[in-house]
């Protein structure tokens, strides 16, 4: 089945279909939000230093990372065989369970222990990527990602901002709410979201499938992919350095508080929805998805960098808000690794990139949180307390050459074949 053939003209015109997914991440996206700038803060009710809290807030991490990894490809498979909308009903509750269980949690133990149940049952970003990829034809894609990654952007002001809020007078609290909305959008899904995969285009399930290393295997083995999945683990492990890194060092450098990390976790998602929801298409008429992945790239380079050094908090937003060309890097890619699967595949695909980010996901705490165990004692001026950052430019330098690589390789393929076609 050719792209062309992939979308009916009926998926095609269902625009409700695309509000529903879009408020179903919306919802899925505060409640993640939420927690974020908590989660370190309660890791560190349970321990007496800052070098403790960072090693324990890595192990309560790399838990969620290792379950993730495993799950996500078996999520995406299981939606390819059965649907979207069960996968992702399936999701919610296993969010509902995580941010209960944690909230009680009164050990490290269980912290650790909660996070890798929550981990193997979450995968409702790959599964709504591959939504939208069911309900969307291939030359809308670039616009449609972003659009979800418009939703991202604005849970990610709603929540934080939230957990922020509600975590400066319990670090508990947030995890009670972020509960309940994982609940409401259970209810939502259950009674609302309609199913975007029609039985005639759904697969038997296979094992051999949803193991995460064949599922990566298969993603290397895409047309038109190639260096791309070496690009994505790199820009994806800079990009969890940062997340699991961000809460920790903005509290041990300039001591900001739940609040305040919550406020200039906002900004990054003010900055996302700006650009993902408003610039993305006025950029993609100026710029094809490779041109503009690799002007992104070089942007975030630089801003990782330039979190490392900055000596004040108040650059940290200035370096937020100049980096807007990166936050265009993810939807420019999500777009050309899904216009090289079939219409038959999205959810393997998309579950395999997510396996690839979740096993970014479990490499990252085990590189940022320690950088920053090791830096802890520093004054707070020592420019090696950005070690952490100046990693994450290092590792997105190495993307960028490589997509730089990529994408001339694959122009020079064109330009070969055409001349082919001719001769």
């Amino acid at each position: 089945m050719s792209h062309a053939e992939a979308i009916s003209p009926e998926a095609a015109k269902r625009p409700a279909a695309m509000r529903f997914i879009m408020l179903t991440v919306l919802i899925d996206m505060i409640s993640i939000g939420l927690i974020i700038p908590v989660l370190p803060v309660l890791v560190g009710t349970f321990t007496s230093s800052k070098a403790e809290q960072s090693y324990w807030y890595m192990a309560v991490t790399f838990a969620f990372g290792i379950a993730n990894f495993f799950g996500s490809p078996i999520l995406g498979a299981l939606s390819d065989r059965y649907g979207r909308r069960p996968v992702l009903l399936l999701g919610f509750c296993g969010l509902a369970i995580n941010f209960f269980a944690t909230a009680l949690s009164t050990a490290l133990w269980m912290l650790v222990a909660v996070r890798l149940v929550g981990g193997a049952m979450q995968s409702n970003i790959a599964v709504a990527n591959a939504y939208v990829a069911d309900i969307t034809p291939p030359e809308e894609r670039a616009r449609r990602f972003g659009l979800l990654g418009a939703m991202f952007g604005v849970g990610f002001i709603l929540g934080p901002m939230l957990g922020g809020f509600l975590g400066e007078h319990n670090p508990h609290l947030p995890f009670f709410v972020a509960g309940g909305l994982a609940l409401l959008n259970l209810g939502y899904g259950y009674f609302v979201l309609p199913e975007s995969l029609p039985a005639d285009r759904r697969r038997p399930f296979e094992w051999k499938r949803a193991n995460p290393i064949n599922a990566l295997t298969a993603l290397t083995q895409l047309h038109g992919a190639g260096l791309l999945v070496a690009v994505l683990a790199f820009t994806g492990l800079a990009q969890f350095i940062l997340y699991t890194s961000w809460v920790l060092y903005t509290s041990f450098k300039f001591g900001w508080t739940p609040y305040l990390n919550g406020v200039s976790l906002a900004v990054v998602g003010v900055v996302s929805v700006i650009v993902q929801g408003v610039l993305l298409g006025k950029l993609l008429k100026r710029y094809t998805p490779q041109r503009l992945a690799v002007i992104g790239l070089v942007s975030s380079t630089l801003a990782y960098f330039a979190y490392g050094a900055a000596p004040e908090g108040w650059m940290m937003y200035a370096i937020i808000v100049l980096n807007f060309l990166g936050f265009a890097v993810a939807a420019s890619f999500q777009s050309i690794i899904s216009s090289a699967a079939g219409a038959d595949m999205q959810g393997q695909t998309m579950g395999a990139v997510s396996s690839l980010n979740s096993l970014t996901s479990v490499v990252a705490p085990l590189l940022g949180p320690p950088l920053l165990a090791m830096v802890s004692h520093l004054p707070p001026g020592d420019w090696r307390t950005g070690s952490p950052f100046y990693l994450c430019s290092a590792l997105q330098l190495v993307g960028l050459v490589l997509a730089i690589v990529h994408f001339r390789g694959m122009r020079r393929q064109r330009l070969a074949a055409q001349a082919g076609s001719t001769a």
